[in-house]
């Protein structure tokens, strides 16, 4: 199998740290998404939606979006290491909290982003007003995600997930709108040095 991957992208970060996490190690093609290579005709008649990540099996069968290649992943190469829950009530923790961070953190920060920045405006509608109003959002959330640190180890219970995973990776991508994780936000960061000093967070 073959991961197409953007090592920087944060949809590809969240894949990358959860393949280190179960120490899973597959072969990887840097698509240059800036220059539009997942725009091609090849790559999109692989890609169902034409975005990185995608994972092409031996088959020649490809699966598109960061958390069902988690799944298909976490399936294919089962371990004790378990990063989507385990009881009934530890998985439904992990896909509510999971869901939390894509809803109302992830996918803002990614319209955030695109929307000030323009970065792709060679191929999409970008609305600067939608992009500030998007940044608002975050600084919403962060106290959620506050609030949620100051109440347990991890965002979903006493184990590290998949959850924490997304939560990281947002909180890295809010930088490139001049978002810091300051002293303002002091379980986060405590949270944050947690993971840092995790192997799979450390390459």
């Amino acid at each position: 199998m073959i991961l197409y991957e953007k090592a920087p992208a944060p949809s590809a970060r969240r894949v990358s740290l959860f393949l280190a996490e179960k120490g899973i190690d597959i072969p990887r093609i840097d698509v240059d998404i800036r220059g539009g290579e997942n725009l091609s005709a090849d790559y999109k008649a692989k890609s169902i939606n034409g975005r990185i990540p995608m994972l092409e099996l031996d088959d020649g069968t490809t699966i598109s979006e960061s958390m069902a290649i988690c799944r298909y992943l976490d399936a294919a190469f089962p371990s004790n290491h378990n990063l989507l829950g385990s009881t009934p009530f530890e998985i439904a923790q992990i896909e509510m909290w999971n869901r939390i961070v894509e809803l109302q953190g992830l996918f803002v920060a990614f319209q955030a982003f695109r929307n000030i920045s323009g970065i792709y405006s060679d191929r999409e509608r970008c609305v600067e007003a939608w992009g500030e109003e998007s940044k608002k959002r975050i600084l919403e959330f962060l106290p959620i995600l506050e609030t949620r640190l100051s109440e347990s180890a991890f965002l979903a219970g006493d184990n590290f997930s998949v959850a924490d995973i997304s939560a990281y990776v947002f909180c890295q991508f809010i930088s490139n709108m001049n978002i810091q994780i300051d002293d303002t936000y002091p379980s986060i960061s405590v949270w944050i040095e947690t993971l840092n000093q995790r192997t799979a967070f450390q390459h």
